[in-house]
């Protein structure tokens, strides 16, 4: 796993026990699943809306990139939040690599 990902799961795992006051992601825990999930949609929007306006140029780039980047983290949180792991995420990843997406696809919509 990528060791962004590992300091990043380790600190929202302490963030579990920190003071709400003291840590954005202790209050969203606090508040539950469903803040935290209307956090990850609100991020997933805001997403899309910058990959839509996004044209190749720079200041567009890295909006995207700052968007992006706020829907991982808040995906994380959600991860963290129902005691799973970045890794398993990625485990899912790896096992698609030699699988066609449309075969896939197709052994799932049963």
């Amino acid at each position: 796993m990528s060791d962004v990902l590992t300091k990043l799961a380790r600190v929202l795992e302490q963030r579990k026990s920190a003071d709400t006051g003291d840590s954005y992601v202790s209050g969203l825990y606090a508040k539950g699943l469903n803040k935290i999930l209307e956090k990850v949609g609100e991020e997933a929007t805001e997403t899309i809306l910058a990959a839509k306006d996004c044209q190749g140029q720079e200041e567009t780039e890295r909006q995207l990139i700052h968007e992006t980047a706020d829907l991982w983290f808040h995906t994380l949180v959600m991860l963290s939040y129902l005691d799973l792991q970045p890794e398993q995420v990625l485990e899912e990843l790896e096992k698609r690599f030699n699988i066609s997406g449309l075969a896939d696809k197709a052994s799932r919509q049963d």
